[in-house]
């Protein structure tokens, strides 16, 4: 099994050294991922508008974020948890992340999803409503502009003619790109077009049924099902008062782990937002507290 630790943009408060610090540091525990999470902009709430969560939260923008922790780290992943993709203009999302995969040598994974915040796709000036359609589309079009040559695309929302896009990235076409999402087109997307499956937010008995809806279509799309990954975050991100101590209880977190581990998950994440609220306060503390967590976890869960 294989951990990720979702970094935590509240680090910034502490200054660009101490964020750059945090990231050597997950690295140097030995976490096997830095994933970033991804929201341009946080509506505020309104009689017409629900909001999960509050538009004062700080997000780093997910790819000058990554850009930032590729050029002081040298052999962790990256990755996004997860971007959403079709609020983005697909051929320069393929060109930033070939370039990140440049750069950091080949150290990239796209995780990505279709959103639920209206408001962020309406700032955007996107198309919240057509965001399915596009995702299937935009995945075709950032694995052609990854194979490199000449490039000609023609989609019901994008196209391309003739069009090439230098450097090709160490892992070109192969770059994986991971589907998060529980409903049917999820489902169906990862099992045709996914290296892997993202969860967040579910059931054991949904995961477990949705890991097995996903191997079974992969099969009538004439894949592996053997092919796609799988990767559970620990706990979702904490809105309760009495989830917000889960990071703090070492024998709770390491107990969950061997849960997840039982039900056969490639991966793990680590929301470090959640243990900067379990009360590790500041970047030390929150360094303190992961390698803590890995220590026991690496004694608990066979580790890759």
């Amino acid at each position: 099994m294989k951990i990720a630790v979702d970094f935590p943009s509240v680090a910034y408060r502490e200054g660009h050294k101490k964020v750059l610090e945090l990231a050597e540091a997950i690295e140097a525990i030995g976490y096997d991922e830095i994933a970033a999470f991804d929201h341009v902009v946080m509506g505020y709430p309104s009689e017409t508008r629900t909001t999960i969560y509050p538009a004062e939260m700080p997000v780093l923008e997910a790819f000058m974020l990554l850009a930032n922790l590729a050029a002081v780290t040298k052999t962790i992943s990256l990755s996004t948890e997860v971007l959403v993709l079709p609020q983005r203009q697909p051929v320069l999302v393929a060109k930033q992340i070939s370039t990140l995969d440049t750069l950091s040598n080949g150290r990239v994974r796209l995780g990505v999803g279709v959103g639920w915040q209206d408001s962020e796709y309406d700032a955007l000036e996107e198309d919240f409503h057509t965001r399915g359609k596009r995702m299937d589309e935009a995945i075709d079009l950032l694995r052609a502009y990854w194979a490199g040559g000449q490039i000609s695309f023609q989609g019901n929302f994008y196209k391309s003619n003739d069009m090439g896009m230098e450097p090709v990235s160490p892992q070109g076409i192969n770059l994986p790109i991971w589907i998060g999402g529980v409903g049917k087109a999820a489902v169906r997307r990862t099992a045709q077009k996914g290296n892997g499956w993202m969860a967040s937010g579910v059931s054991d008995e949904q995961a477990l049924t949705t890991v097995a809806n996903i191997r079974e279509q992969a099969e009538q799309f004439g894949r592996d099902p053997s092919d796609i990954g799988t990767q559970l975050m620990l706990q979702p991100p904490p809105r309760r008062k009495e989830d917000k101590y889960f990071y703090a209880d070492l024998d709770q977190v390491s107990e969950r782990a061997a849960i997840v581990n039982a039900m056969n998950f490639d991966w793990i994440s680590v929301n470090a937002t959640a243990v900067f609220q379990s009360g590790a306060r500041s970047v030390d503390a929150m360094i303190e507290q992961l390698g803590t967590i890995y220590a026991r976890l690496s004694n608990e869960i066979p580790l890759e």
